[in-house]
């Protein structure tokens, strides 16, 4: 990297910042971000920015609208001070649930927050594992959506025994995650046919596949409140699945899902560190891969114009 590269991050994974700038082997840019007595988001850019390729990495992760409004503003405070070109690095992307319009009089959310990314300054945005990838089609700059399948693999071939195992789908929708890892990994495929009963909550109807005698693989995304996945674990073990593993990009774990996961069948559940995890959340179950070397070189082929196509397939 080079003298004309700016790495700067707001204040919900400054953890994560580090260790990118670590692997770029560059500093992190020197930037002032707070609050005003009445809860304003305060920035100011420490160092001169005029002409460079300025990097800004923040997860919008809890508490949302104040990470996501400091990113915004950094944003609007790097535009002003005449950056080059201004990439948001956002690891997690919230209200990306918030993708359509499935009842009556309810925002499209996801399409709001890319509409402020642009206006803010954005002029392209990198993520990993977009929860809706039409969300893509919601921006008019443009946005890498990277996979972290490839954080998960060397660590899931140490615990699996590939003709022992199946991977499994949690719903129709992550289909097409799954049929990735399972042909990366070597095993066999099976969905969860299941019904959502609220946004919190959902019941298990079929498992499609095989898994009985076999340790099973769960891939997603996002777990928040946990209760899909432990109810699929569930299902998995009455259907006499062995151990049961779970690999998760991001893990929000919200309200009680530590105690659910705590009490669940899980065996061992692998996060990526796209969320900071708090130290009251951390127990044995749940272990953390760090995507800093995937989001830092998917940075370098950016600044460099390279390609990235190599890092965001799912080779299925």
């Amino acid at each position: 990297m080079n003298k004309e590269v700016a790495l700067f991050c707001g204040n919900a994974n400054v953890a994560l910042a580090k260790a990118i700038a670590k692997y770029l082997k560059i500093p992190l840019s020197d930037a002032l971000v707070s609050r005003f007595s009445d809860g304003e988001v305060r920035v100011k850019i420490k160092e001169n920015v005029r002409g460079k390729d300025v990097f800004v990495v923040q997860p919008t992760c809890t508490p949302v609208n104040d990470n996501l409004m400091e990113l915004l503003v950094m944003m609007d405070a790097l535009k002003r001070a005449s950056a080059k070109r201004i990439t948001a690095v956002i690891p997690y992307f919230g209200y990306a649930r918030q993708d359509r319009k499935d009842q009556p009089r309810v925002p499209i959310s996801a399409k709001l927050v890319a509409n402020l990314l642009v206006v803010s300054g954005a002029s392209r945005v990198l993520t990993v594992d977009l929860h809706a990838g039409q969300i893509q089609g919601f921006f008019d700059i443009p946005l890498d959506n990277l996979y972290a399948i490839n954080i998960f693999i060397d660590t899931l071939r140490k615990m699996i025994r590939p003709k022992k195992t199946v991977v499994v789908s949690p719903d129709v929708g992550g289909i097409k995650m799954a049929r990735g890892y399972a042909k990366r990994l070597g095993t066999s495929l099976a969905i969860i046919d299941k019904r959502r009963n609220s946004p919190e909550s959902t019941e298990v109807m079929h498992i499609l596949g095989e898994v009985k005698g076999k340790d099973a693989v769960l891939v997603d995304d996002i777990i928040a409140t946990g209760g899909s996945l432990v109810e699929a674990a569930t299902a998995l073990k009455k259907e006499g699945a062995r151990n049961i593993y779970a690999a998760i990009t991001h893990g929000v774990l919200s309200a009680n899902a530590i105690e659910r996961i705590s009490h669940s069948a899980i065996s061992q559940l692998l996060i990526t560190n796209s969320i900071p995890l708090a130290r009251e959340k951390k127990i044995s179950k749940i272990k953390v891969l760090n995507m800093a070397p995937l989001l830092a070189e998917a940075i370098k082929r950016i600044h460099f114009e390279r390609s990235i196509s190599i890092l965001f397939d799912y080779a299925d």
